[in-house]
């Protein structure tokens, strides 16, 4: 089976190197074009700077797009699904947006469309949600989507470093970007959360706007070490719930006590997990990121391809209405502005530094954030755990405003 890749990234050059190893399983596989931008080397004889080569050739079966981004991505996954190639991604921002459009795409022209390594990286996490929905129906998904913000909160909490020293060091080892964003401000973890919940719920998520997404970039060693000395880890998770025909979604900073699976999830690492009907509460944990753990599940998927394995099947045509208040939680704000009275219809309180509010829609609680933000850039939120400890005495309404 002849590969073409697009792209000479980190993942691909694990892909490359294991295709290049052929193994039992992998030796049938090879290589037969990378795409590179023009103004490029070329390094390898396979590399080449002309798409249409790539995709009119009809000895190439499979073509996996490590681009990034959206365009060219978009354009050129399409364009070769109606030449009649299969696909493989681990390209989770072109996913999110164009996810029910490429599985069409692939169903009218008889190829396959897999993406494994979009979600995860080398943990099993789509196919293993795959495996529950074929059983179960999954009414919730919740987890540390992100290596790159898990371990920043992972090293503040172990060497009371501060957020800029632990980015930096990120930086450096690779684990982020020069420009962080995706990562810190929680965008990575809501395509991550939107590729899930698209097929967890078999919806296609149309108005992305309307997701509540905070990140980690405001956060404090003084933040950390609070949490800590009141026995929390604080991680950066996306959560989405199902209940009927509504369904809700998040990404935010959320506090685990310390005994819990999450706030024990190290360095780079991810934990995901799904709740189902019989199955109950699956945790998927592994590496979330690196050359090898995503190379390895992209080569998964050419396996999967190369052995005309099916993967679930959905159209996510399912009509669902996305409800801001369908969940509800604590939280602890922490604002130089003056701020209680924003909060006066949930029994705002204070414990030190932040204003505890109690009992808030999830939505509710991320506009009146975007409010905050707009007069204190630094303004910092985190949701509670229930029964938290830290959500102390609440005070009535009246006493809150006076």
């Amino acid at each position: 089976m002849k590969i073409a890749i697009l792209g000479f990234g980190t993942v691909v050059k694990g892909v490359y190197e294991i295709v290049k190893k052929a193994n039992v399983q992998t030796q049938n596989l090879s290589v037969s074009h990378i795409f590179i931008r023009k103004n490029k080397k070329r390094i390898l004889p396979e590399m080449t700077d002309d798409i249409d080569e790539i995709l009119e050739d009809k000895q190439t079966d499979v073509v996996v797009e490590a681009l990034g981004g959206i365009e060219p991505a978009h354009e050129f996954i399409l364009k070769a699904l109606k030449q009649g190639k299969h696909v493989i991604t681990a390209n989770k921002a072109v996913i999110a947006l164009y996810l029910k459009e490429f599985t069409d795409a692939a169903r009218e022209n008889n190829v396959k469309f897999y993406f494994e390594a979009s979600v995860g990286g080398g943990i099993p996490w789509i196919q293993g949600l795959e495996k529950a929905l074929r059983i179960d129906s999954v009414n919730s998904i919740s987890g540390i989507f992100n290596g790159t913000s898990n371990f920043i909160l992972d090293q503040m909490s172990k060497n009371g470093e501060s957020f800029e020293e632990v980015l930096q060091k990120a930086q450096e080892l690779g684990y982020a970007e020069a420009d962080p964003s995706a990562d810190i401000d929680g965008i990575d973890v809501a395509n991550k959360l939107c590729i899930s919940a698209d097929i967890a719920y078999n919806i296609n998520i149309q108005d992305r706007k309307n997701l509540p997404v905070f990140g980690i970039r405001n956060i404090t060693a003084k933040d950390v070490d609070f949490f800590d000395k009141n026995g929390y880890s604080v991680k950066l998770i996306g959560r989405t719930h199902q209940k009927g025909n509504q369904f809700d979604y998040v990404v935010e900073p959320t506090l685990f006590v310390k005994h819990t699976l999450e706030a024990n999830t190290p360095d780079n690492y991810n934990l995901i997990s799904l709740n189902g009907d019989t199955i109950g509460k699956l945790d998927f944990f592994g590496q979330g990121a690196g050359m090898f753990p995503t190379a390895n599940a992209v080569v998964q998927d050419l396996l999967d391809i190369k052995e005309e394995k099916d993967h679930l099947k959905r159209n996510f045509e399912s009509k669902m209405e996305y409800n801001p208040e369908l969940t509800s939680a604590d939280y602890l704000v922490r604002s130089a502005a003056n701020i209680a009275s924003l909060f006066k219809d949930y029994a705002p309180t204070q414990k030190d530094n932040y204003i505890v509010v109690h009992n808030i829609p999830v939505g509710k609680m991320h506009e009146i954030m975007d409010l905050i933000l707009k007069v204190d850039e630094s303004a910092f939120m985190v949701s509670l755990p229930s029964n938290s400890k830290l959500a102390h005495k609440k005070i009535s309404k009246q006493e809150a405003v006076a």
